[in-house]
């Protein structure tokens, strides 16, 4: 009696035949594209997060250091939205600036220039009296530059993600009084 393997075939020798091998092909690149998508996503999704981490540590840093220079000065001697003027504690010329070309916000003293923030895409100062109008917190507007107690600060940061138009972004917004007046 002949004893026969069924899963040998009758040839003798077993392979994929190339509808296998081409199903096996498109699988593996179904899966391999996947990964790559997953893995594109992902590392956006990190250097999104790292950006505006970044930023947001950069935005409060320049805020407190303006902040903290604001409050201990004398007076407001120049307004502009883009710009404001002051005379610090020691009377010395003080000035920040907002430059929309450059993105950058610059603090200017004794003659040294200093960038507090970079990566800015719109910057605008206000100033106040330091009069409240009823039953809001908002303040009045001043007759007149010398009335200026309140300053107005609001800014966007933005950078490209992985060169990509999709932009990580952050906005700061405060109201400094001065205080040495």
């Amino acid at each position: 009696m002949e004893c026969r393997n069924t899963f040998i075939s009758p040839g003798g020798r077993a392979a994929f035949t190339l509808v296998e091998l081409l199903v096996a092909t498109a699988l593996s690149l179904v899966v391999a594209t996947a990964i790559a998508m997953l893995t594109y996503f992902t590392s956006r999704s990190f250097v999104a997060m790292t950006h505006y981490t970044d930023m947001n540590q950069l935005s409060r840093l320049a805020l407190d250091k303006m902040s903290r220079e604001i409050r201990q000065a004398r007076q407001l001697t120049a307004y502009a939205t883009n710009s404001l003027s002051f005379l610090d504690l020691d009377g010395n010329p003080l000035r920040f600036t907002y430059d929309s070309t450059e993105r950058t916000l610059a603090r200017v003293s004794g003659g040294e220039t200093t960038t507090c923030l970079t990566d800015c895409d719109a910057l605008q100062f206000w100033i106040y009296q330091h009069t409240v109008k009823s039953n809001t917190f908002d303040c009045y507007t001043p007759g007149c530059l010398t009335n200026a107690r309140v300053i107005q600060v609001t800014w966007k940061c933005s950078r490209l993600i992985l060169g990509l138009e999709a932009t990580t972004e952050n906005v700061e917004s405060a109201q400094i009084a001065l205080r040495n007046h």
